[in-house]
């Protein structure tokens, strides 16, 4: 090319961001026109900037990880620097590589005692496309899905595809775990039921008899549509902290309990929480096959399937049991000592009778903590309290709101995957400072 190029200055013809609603705003679609952008994003992001403007700040926000403080195995690493040296460039299959869907596949065999299909997984660009996948192809405007507030984004999945909403309240004595009594209320007439443990914000995790009594549940429900010709009820279950587990509690799935579940069970994993890998974007359902069949079928049209070179790296990884196992002792060991150390801080501030309270970490990179501010010293919303927090003690939270929770004011999500011990070292006295002037 040669020549002078002549530049167009195209804002030129966009409204302005603060202009009345125009004829551009009324031609969006109902569905954009309802749709949110991510709260907890929203808070990160503006406390990101806060740091690079020199702000001395814990984050919390994000369920991500500094890539400081928890790198990703040596070994995955390696693996996909091969697979780009070995030429795989090009599009992957809409369900995933063979490789990748076979190691998953024995994964499932070896680490939690079930033997699937093939044509049971789809691999997806990390957990929230299949999500987003299983609400896709199951669920028709209208119609109802069941899931426990505080919980990941279902409000926005049901917004998405015009779902009602049908949410069930917990409480801080049920660790924030869904009481089986008020689900069981509530599935008659629901498509979809969705539960996460370990828990995302709360980081604690159902119990064995909870979920067999929840399975009993939803295998009647569907023997008496079955009987009457009615569509069916299914189970969404996100696992992906399966791995970070801490203490006695055992991680359980719905079909190791009641194996006439795998009928009536998606459930949803990726590399991005156990490996610190939230950037590689690899992920996976394991769905009945005529489930996976159709949720493929999105993914040719979409396109949210993840990197051909992390999918071969992700299934060496997998075949490679005594490289994971390394790694996730590890993995594991920084994130307990980090959510004890907070955790511990927190309940020493609640001994002195400051308002605060702390629930016992059991999973995942969370840490569910109750401030009692708001009223205090002119606090008068969670906003304000979310501020005071960032501004009085450089402590970064997001607020159970944020996952759709009305009812528990006052309880905030702590994430720890991007913080070191010295940070939580220095923000608990400024967090004990501030508590201490507001509510002390």
């Amino acid at each position: 090319m040669s020549g002078v190029v002549k530049t167009i200055q195209c804002a030129d013809y966009f409204p302005s961001a603060e202009a009345t609603p125009t004829v551009e705003a009324q031609s969006l679609s109902q569905m954009a026109k309802g749709m949110q952008g991510s709260k907890i994003l929203q808070i990160a992001y503006a406390v990101q900037a806060r740091i690079k403007a020199g702000a001395q700040v814990a984050d919390f926000t994000v369920g991500d990880f500094a890539p400081r403080e928890f790198r990703v195995p040596d070994a995955l690493i390696t693996y996909t620097t091969q697979a780009l040296e070995d030429g795989h460039t090009n599009y992957p299959p809409a369900d995933g590589v063979p490789e990748l869907r076979q190691a998953v596949q024995a994964q499932a065999r070896r680490e939690l005692g079930l033997d699937y299909p093939l044509d049971s997984f789809v691999v997806g660009s990390g957990a929230r496309p299949l999500l987003y996948g299983a609400y896709r192809c199951l669920i028709d405007a209208g119609e109802k899905v069941v899931y426990p507030a505080p919980s990941w984004n279902n409000k926005n999945f049901c917004q998405l595809v015009g779902a009602q909403s049908v949410v069930v309240p917990t409480t801080p004595g049920g660790n924030f775990m869904p009481d089986v009594d008020a689900l069981k209320a509530v599935l008659p007439g629901a498509r979809m039921l969705v539960l996460c443990s370990p828990g995302n914000p709360t980081g604690t995790m159902i119990r064995e008899a909870q979920m067999r009594a929840l399975c009993d549940a939803i295998l009647a429900e569907n023997a008496a549509r079955e009987a009457k010709g009615e569509r069916l009820l299914y189970l969404v279950y996100d696992q992906v902290y399966r791995n970070l587990v801490f203490g006695d509690v055992a991680h359980v799935t719905p079909v190791s309990v009641a194996p006439e579940m795998a009928r009536y069970t998606i459930m949803i994993d990726a590399i991005s929480k156990c490996f610190a890998a939230t950037g590689l974007r690899v992920g996976w359902c394991i769905a009945p096959p005529f489930i996976a069949k159709q949720i493929k079928a999105l993914m040719t049209h979409v396109g949210a399937w993840a990197p051909r070179p992390e999918q071969m790296a992700t299934a060496a990884l997998l075949n490679d049991p005594p490289a994971m196992t390394a790694y996730l002792d590890k993995h594991l060991s920084g994130l307990h000592d980090r959510l004890k150390l907070l955790a511990d801080g927190l309940g020493a501030m609640k001994a002195e009778g400051l308002p605060v309270d702390v629930i016992a970490p059991e999973g995942a990179i969370y840490l569910s903590v109750k401030f009692d501010l708001e009223g205090r010293g002119g606090l008068a919303d969670e906003d304000a309290v979310r501020l005071y927090l960032l501004e009085q003690a450089g402590c970064a939270v997001v607020p159970f709101s944020a996952f759709g929770d009305s009812k528990n004011r006052g309880w905030w999500r702590f994430s720890v995957g991007a913080v070191s011990l010295d940070d939580i070292r220095a923000c608990l006295p400024r967090l004990r400072d501030a508590l201490r002037a507001v509510g002390g």
